[in-house]
């Protein structure tokens, strides 16, 4: 049975030019392809829009766009510009150039990109390379084009969030994992420039440490050596704590409970509606 061509949407963080995108876009053939993405590198960019300066698009090559700006702006540039009128099927970005595991995902650039497109209500995928230099891309590259056509056209009215991460090498196996924790180092390291100058570093010599959590992604990639896929949640409401939360009391405030179907707020004025006036 033939397969149907998706449409797909890539983008990243290294930039238009990186070897992680162009892997991602040869593993996509037969797909109708488009990459808008950052003109230079924007790692560790988070979640950041450009809201108080112009953008430039250029097009480097038919359906290749560089936006001079975050990974975010190039999705919402991709998704509410350039594809506006042809809605991609599926957001990807990366491939990374180095591992997006555990808090990684809270400065990412390479997921912030997966998340704007989940906001602008496009299933997206982060992936990332969890290796060191020199990167190698080509199977990282065709286990995601194998997800990807698996999982979301069975999904198509569901939306969905994945961060991926792949080891170096031959894609031995994968893992549904939950993100697990891992940190730089909670030190800011004073260092002394040749002219006398302080200037500092965050984090600690040695690179990032992971806790071990059996199962997390932090685990299932560095010391299981497989790929590991993790669902993530959009930034929403804690439910939980906020029906903890009802409870406590500000002392000197009026505490307003939630609205109702019964009634209004109390403390909202309640306008009456006007009589009709006699004809």
């Amino acid at each position: 049975m033939k397969r149907t061509a998706m449409r797909v949407l890539l983008s990243n963080d290294d930039g238009v030019h990186a070897a992680g995108i162009r892997a991602l876009a040869e593993a996509f053939e037969g797909d109708e392809v488009w990459m808008v993405a950052p003109d230079r590198e924007q790692s560790a960019a988070s979640h950041s829009i450009s809201l108080h300066r112009p953008l430039r698009i250029t097009e480097v090559q038919p359906q290749i766009i560089a936006v001079d700006g975050t990974p975010s702006d190039a999705v919402f540039v991709g998704l509410c510009k350039i594809l506006r009128e042809a809605r991609p099927d599926v957001v990807v970005s990366g491939i990374n150039h180095g591992a997006n595991l555990g808090n990684d995902i809270h400065y990412s650039g390479t997921v912030a990109a997966a998340m704007e497109g989940a906001l602008l209500g496009i299933s997206s995928v982060a992936v990332s390379l969890a290796a060191p230099p020199p990167h190698h891309f080509t199977d990282a590259a065709r286990f995601t084009a194998a997800l990807v056509r698996e999982l979301f056209p069975r999904r198509a009215r569901e939306l969905l969030l994945l961060n991926v991460n792949v080891p170096a090498g031959p894609v031995r196996g994968y893992r549904f994992s939950p993100l697990g924790r891992r940190t730089y180092g909670n030190r800011v390291v004073e260092k002394t420039d040749p002219r006398g100058r302080k200037y500092y570093w965050i984090g600690e010599e040695g690179g990032p440490k992971n806790e071990d959590i059996p199962g997390s992604d932090c685990n299932t990639v560095l010391l299981d050596g497989l790929a590991s896929i993790t669902p993530l949640s959009l930034p929403e409401t804690n439910h939980r704590v906020l029906a903890a939360l009802r409870g406590a009391r500000v002392p000197g405030y009026l505490r307003v409970p939630p609205p109702t179907k019964a009634g209004p707020t109390p403390g909202r004025r309640r306008t009456r509606p006007r009589r009709a006036e006699a004809r």
